[in-house]
């Protein structure tokens, strides 16, 4: 008995000491830059930039394939940091995969059957609520992912336009186009 005691503590250190050296004689480096990239992003993991979320984003941007300016989340700041880290030039926020105003989530407290399908789908948590009972949403916290949207069954979720305040609100670009005639 104490035979096979020994035997199994014998086997278990060998191959733990076996793993512990593969795990440092086969280590794989990450991109030292995609992860300074990965902690400039908002980590909503919403998709509003193309990408299923933060990571592959800030793997894109890393390698060159993708542009700095299409995480709407993170907004000008984001754009603003990336741009600066990767060495090129601050563009605006790209809103052509999105709309082009911010968009918040509301919910409609009487359509609302409190099934928590929203809840699960925020990638931020920015829905609150319980089961049974009534939702609403932080809306300092959403993103305007959408995400939400899909898995509602009673379609009580909308996306407005938030109220503009002095601290929120920003000059418009213009929408015209200057031509020089020769």
């Amino acid at each position: 008995m104490l035979a096979a005691i020994l035997v199994i503590c014998g086997l278990a250190l060998f191959f733990g000491a076996l793993l512990g050296y593969t795990a440092i004689r086969c280590k794989v480096e990450g991109n030292p830059l995609a992860e300074k990239v990965d902690k400039l992003l908002p980590q909503s993991q919403c998709g509003q930039c193309g990408y299923p979320g933060c990571r592959p984003y800030a793997e894109a941007v890393a390698k060159g394939e993708a542009p700095v300016n299409l995480c709407v989340p993170g907004g000008e700041t984001t754009v603003k940091a990336l741009a600066e880290l990767m060495g090129v030039d601050a563009t605006r926020l790209d809103v052509a995969t999105g709309d082009p105003v911010p968009m918040v989530a509301v919910i409609d407290e009487q359509i609302c059957i409190g099934c928590t399908l929203c809840l699960q789908a925020c990638p931020v948590d920015a829905i609150v609520g319980t089961a049974k009972h009534l939702h609403t949403v932080i809306a300092s916290e959403c993103t305007g992912c959408k995400l939400c949207l899909p898995p509602c069954p009673v379609d009580c979720i909308s996306m407005v336009a938030p109220k503009t305040e002095p601290t929120t609100w920003k000059w418009p670009y213009p929408l015209f186009k200057l031509e020089v005639k020769p």
